[in-house]
């Protein structure tokens, strides 16, 4: 599902017209994303959590060059669904 098809399943859904619910779609992305940067995380219950993760430094290979480059530590986007979204999916249920 794209962002386009996103908004208009909303509209269809609530009643609104698109242009309000693509600005509300757009705030909330923006406001996750803000919080994600600054380091806090988005908690929404029932559906999941925003945060990040830190990944260790390490040294990769670059294959075609036959060297070695050191990835320093790093912060990277992620996402934990909640138990409740997460057995939805094993079982495959829609509410």
């Amino acid at each position: 599902m794209t962002k386009a098809e996103l908004i208009n399943s909303i509209a269809i859904q609530t009643g609104y017209d698109q242009v309000t619910i693509s600005q509300v779609v757009e705030s909330f992305m923006a406001t996750v994303k803000k919080n994600i940067i600054k380091g806090e995380a988005v908690y929404l219950r029932g559906f999941g959590t925003f945060g990040t993760k830190t990944r260790a430094k390490k040294v990769a290979r670059n294959i075609s060059k036959q060297t070695s480059i050191v990835v320093p530590e790093h912060r990277v986007p992620s996402f934990k669904p909640s138990s409740f979204f997460a057995e939805a999916v094993k079982e495959n249920k829609i509410d």
